[in-house]
């Protein structure tokens, strides 16, 4: 028998108990479904985050600060923390109220010196009173800076030309009908006025041109707020600091510093390392998602394992409907060695018919698992999910659906080792007088 023929004996022969093989790819059904939802889960988060990493950073630039201990600015169970005059309150997601070492013009000439940075820009911390355009209302808003690399996501327009000297910049898309726009598209070309308090309590107002208006993410810059330019952010931190000591005026939170966009993960490690020798923290846009990644895998792998547990439970029915099948055949099979058949055809045909009902669980569910899986994503997307813009919940990748195909069906074949090994092994003489 050709290779051809033994498939199309093994494809027909599948169905010769229909309830038996149908409740078998059900079980399978079950497992290449789960299995189908969690990658796609896993694989739509993942790729959401990778489609805003440049929100935080671009991957060459690292975040550094002076290294402290762990606890420094907090205080501890007995008292508040000592007071540090070479400290300055921490941004973005730390403890209110808590501080870091500055970062002062001789530590950002230090870092300029290390091996391996090629550029170091010192991040402005600017907390402006409130925005407004034209008589308007007044809104409550951060301030963000692109560092060179980033980019943001844009509902409308552009984003703020970092080499130009016009006072720039993007507002996020939940500001728009907020401000008196009718949409994102009148709000481009419009004037913003920012008012920010300087160090004797004097307010003051800048203007600044809307040029584009940003899409809101998890990563985006200015958690929310507003993102401006390198002309902008100078032009506001001046101003916030009119009436402090020019010997104070540069002390900063952290910087960000360039390297080579072609580093190793063990040359960017060495830089870490130097970085430590000289007093620094240096952190990544990796090391940063690094975390929600490593918690996204753990979860998904925890759901697989469950799919993975209900692919093996199939398991037992292929192999229970191959036993049934070799039983009831045993005189079949009898006829066929003794028309010559060797045993190892014999295996391959009881084989065959084992990964062809993996086949056929596994693509049915992934198939509609697929389907389910776009159809919740778009329901929630426009739900609980709208305030991601671009998130794809459930997404599939086709190399992830070929391979989960490919492991249900290796996982059929062995399970239908067992009883085509029994189909192989049986006695052609013996099974022709089997009653």
């Amino acid at each position: 028998m050709k290779t051809l023929d033994l498939i199309g004996s093994a494809a027909s022969n599948t169905f010769r108990s229909k309830t038996r093989t149908i409740l078998t790819i059900l079980a399978i059904f079950v497992g290449a479904f789960t299995l189908t939802i969690t990658n796609g889960l896993g694989t739509g988060i993942n790729r959401y985050i990778d489609d805003t990493v440049t929100s935080i950073g671009a991957e060459d630039v690292m975040t550094v600060s002076v290294t402290q201990d762990a606890n420094a600015g907090f205080g501890d169970a007995t008292g508040p923390a000592e007071y540090d005059p070479d400290a300055v309150v921490s941004g973005g997601f730390s403890r209110p109220g808590s501080t870091v070492v500055a970062l002062t013009p001789d530590d950002l000439d230090a870092l300029a010196t290390i091996a391996g940075v090629l550029d170091v820009e010192a991040t402005k911390s600017i907390s402006p009173d409130w925005i407004q355009y034209g008589n308007g209302t007044q809104y409550l808003s951060s301030v963000g800076a692109l560092v060179a690399g980033q980019t943001v996501q844009l509902a409308a327009g552009g984003a703020p030309a970092a080499d130009s000297d016009a006072l720039e910049l993007n507002v996020p898309s939940s500001y728009v009908e907020s401000l008196g726009f009718a949409d994102a598209d009148a709000a481009v070309g419009e004037t913003l006025t920012i008012a920010i308090t300087d160090a004797e309590r004097t307010q003051h107002f800048v203007d600044a041109t809307i040029v584009g208006v940003a899409e809101e993410s998890i990563a985006a810059p200015g958690a929310g707020g507003l993102v401006v330019n390198t002309a902008l952010t100078d032009e506001l931190y001046q101003t916030q600091n009119v009436g402090i000591p020019a010997d104070q005026q540069e002390r900063y939170a952290q910087a960000s510093i360039r390297f080579d966009p072609a580093a190793t993960d063990a040359e960017i490690t060495a830089l870490k390392d130097r970085l430590t020798d000289a007093g620094f923290t240096g952190t990544t846009v990796a090391d940063q998602l690094g975390t929600f990644k490593t918690i996204i895998d753990a979860i998904v792998l925890v759901l697989n394992a469950f799919a993975i547990i209900a692919l093996l439970a199939a398991s037992f029915g292929i192999v229970n409907t191959l036993f049934m099948s070799v039983q009831e055949r045993t005189r079949e099979i009898g006829l066929m060695k003794a028309m010559g058949m060797g045993s190892g055809k014999v295996f391959g045909l009881f084989s065959l018919e084992a990964v062809f009902i993996g086949f056929l669980g596994s693509a049915i569910g992934v198939g509609i698992g697929m389907i389910v899986g776009t159809a919740i994503s778009s329901l929630l997307s426009g739900a609980i999910l709208a305030d991601l813009p671009g998130l794809t919940l459930i997404a599939f990748d086709p190399i992830s659906v070929a391979v989960i195909i490919l492991v249900v069906m290796a996982i059929a074949f062995l399970a239908g080792t067992l009883p085509a090994a029994r189909a192989a092994r049986a006695d052609p003489v013996e099974s022709l007088r089997y009653e």
